[in-house]
């Protein structure tokens, strides 16, 4: 039994990792995350067009993106993508599974699949992972828990943070899996918050948006959305504050929701495959803020730019011409560029700059990159790493 604590921590949530046999390597693939009781629920999934039958039967059972539910199962090692009405039928029939074991109904329960395209799941042996995973539902799993959802990554991500709502104490806690394939849109890949706060489950649903927009949407890795991307978050209310709908204490937990989402975004942008270094690329004075983020990530998706990051070179020319490929309104004129605090590009130009101070600051393991457009009060800030020669060999050697 595992000490430590992160997704059961709030009070009013039991979990289980077990083995179930879905990977080849042995490792725990399948995870049961349940509340103890009715708990409010706020999900929001991928954009790609391409997308797990998981995805689509969260999108039927919740098509508004929130309500009330009890929990999520989620296995890893098959994605259960591009497998059509068998794989849609395999969904239902896990939710079905968990939903009669913890004495609910299917709708009730979510359902989250990571890993290979294209493969139907191994029912036979999920449907003996998931008894197997509810008989040992506590709240002293949770390192199997997280061990469970994680494909490529090579170290758990997770998120604690706790305030006060109604002079009660309210604990948020997340995990997330996700190191390749990460170009999010509304999530990143698998990730599941929950909380002890009462919140209505409209008031999530909108905590869990504005907290993505800033955080999950700002991440990338590679540029490649995920089929499979989901993130949802449960609300047990077993903190015993007033139901949270509006006003200050949606602010107060809004803002606690954000730093939960940051913290886990961050963590998957650092273990992003064959990742050395975190880079943020804030973009200021953009005609908007649209404007800001398609400057951003157009420079945080650059493999020019990622590569030039890993090999410490303050190659200021890949920004910005990463900036004018953008759909962005980019002037040369008005532009400033800095790395580390030093200014290296100015209205038009290189400047001359301490190419040691620059040099030093791309060694380390966080890096920052400030472009200031010059045209507005636009702001966004992207979240990427390097490319290293690991995250090549990592993807040519991961096969169907």
């Amino acid at each position: 039994m595992s000490e430590i604590r992160h997704i059961t921590l709030p009070a009013g949530f039991v979990a289980a990792g077990v083995t179930a046999g879905i990977k080849v390597s042995g490792k725990p693939d399948l995870a049961v995350i349940v509340a103890t009781g009715e708990a409010s629920m706020a999900v929001v999934t991928t954009s790609n067009q391409v997308f797990g039958e998981p995805v689509r039967y969260i999108r039927d059972g919740y098509p508004k993106g929130f309500g009330k539910a009890r929990g999520i199962v989620i296995n890893s090692g098959c994605s259960n993508v591009c497998t059509g009405r068998p794989g849609y039928r395999d969904a239902v029939t896990m939710a079905a599974d968990v939903a009669k074991l913890v004495g609910t109904t299917p709708d009730n329960i979510l359902v989250a699949s990571t890993g290979i395209i294209g493969h139907r799941l191994p029912m036979d042996k999920i449907r003996k992972g998931i008894p197997l995973a509810v008989k040992t539902l506590g709240t002293g799993n949770d390192e199997a828990v997280i061990a469970s959802i994680m494909t490529t990554d090579t170290r758990p991500k997770t998120a604690v943070v706790q305030t006060r709502i109604d002079g009660k104490r309210v604990t948020l806690a997340g995990i997330i899996k996700g190191a390749g394939m990460i170009a999010p849109s509304l999530a990143t890949m698998i990730g599941v918050i929950t909380t002890d706060a009462a919140v209505a489950p409209a008031a999530l649903h909108k905590a869990l948006q504005a907290a993505s927009a800033a955080t999950f949407n700002g991440i990338t890795v590679d540029s490649d959305t995920s089929t499979s991307d989901t993130v949802a978050v449960f609300a047990s209310g077993a903190a015993g504050n007033k139901t949270v709908t509006g006003g200050a204490a949606y602010e107060t937990f809004a803002a606690a929701l954000r730093e939960v989402c940051d913290a886990l975004a961050r963590a998957v942008v650092a273990d992003g495959e064959g990742a050395t270094k975190v880079v943020d690329v804030v973009v200021r004075s953009a005609r908007n803020d649209a404007d800001a983020k398609l400057a951003a990530k157009s420079v945080a998706d650059s493999p020019l730019f990622k590569c030039a990051v890993h090999g410490g070179d303050p190659n200021w020319g890949r920004i910005a011409c990463a900036l004018g490929k953008s759909a962005a309104k980019v002037d040369p004129a008005t532009l400033t560029i800095s790395i580390g605090g030093v200014k290296v590009f100015h209205k038009g130009g290189g400047t001359k700059f301490d190419v040691k101070k620059v040099e030093q600051h791309l060694a380390g393991k966080a890096i920052t990159i400030v472009c200031d457009l010059g045209l507005g009060k636009g702001e966004f800030t992207a979240i990427t790493c390097d490319f290293s020669h690991d995250y090549v060999t990592i993807n040519a050697d991961y096969h169907t």
